[in-house]
């Protein structure tokens, strides 16, 4: 005898006595792991489609950049000199951007053997664009700036009392040759005529001539 719940006017099965065959049919097990990953595959859709939390704190600055502070200057690694004078391959060389002149003579292949090194200062530090001459002993030399030619002062120099400063000033010479020249006389006495200038270590015939005119004894 068949105990299915049929309808009383149709003579059809009920949709509830359906549902408890399709239950009967599946099994409990497997409706239950159904169940589990629709729940699972709900959660994971929530998840990806959940709206974005509200930033509650985040506070958005806008700072103008005039305010900022300047950055580091850019210090360029080389620069280029102009080198003249008594060097063997004048012309302009590419040096250290904290390169002395001493370098730069070096990068124009080295000085001369008549170049007047004690009229230069070779410590000091050269610029970008700069010129930088190298006198020839005897020459007249100009300021390794590139700046114009001096012609040494303007009154005689006397070799018997001017001081390191008064040397110094002499075309041709450089504070080494000026402390020689005052060791001379400290040591051996009073210069008696400009030819005692011969007995000066670093000074020659050259540069006694180019100062007849600008010095004196006395």
């Amino acid at each position: 005898m068949d105990h299915r719940a049929t309808d009383r006017h149709s003579g059809h099965e009920s949709p509830s006595a359906a549902i408890v065959d399709w239950i009967r049919w599946v099994g409990p097990r497997r409706i239950a792991v159904a169940i589990i990953a629709i729940a699972i595959g709900g959660a994971a859709v929530w998840w990806l489609l959940r709206p974005a939390p509200p930033v509650a704190d985040a506070v958005l600055t806008t700072i103008p950049i005039e305010s900022l502070p300047p950055g580091p200057a850019v210090v360029p690694e080389t620069i280029m000199v102009h080198v003249t004078g008594a060097v063997t391959s004048p012309g302009v060389v590419e040096v250290d951007a904290s390169a002395r002149i001493q370098d730069v003579v070096a990068a124009a292949g080295g000085a001369l053997g008549r170049a007047d090194l004690d009229a230069v200062n070779l410590a000091a530090p050269v610029s970008d664009g700069a010129q930088v001459h190298i006198p020839a002993i005897g020459e007249v030399p100009g300021l390794a700036s590139g700046l114009p030619i001096t012609g040494g002062p303007s009154t005689p120099v006397n070799l018997n009392t001017a001081d390191l400063a008064a040397l110094d000033a002499l075309p041709g010479i450089g504070p080494s040759t000026a402390a020689a020249i005052v060791k001379r006389r400290t040591e051996v006495g009073r210069f008696v005529s400009i030819d005692d200038l011969l007995d000066v270590p670093g000074i020659g015939p050259a540069k006694v001539d180019a100062w007849r005119d600008l010095v004196v004894v006395s």
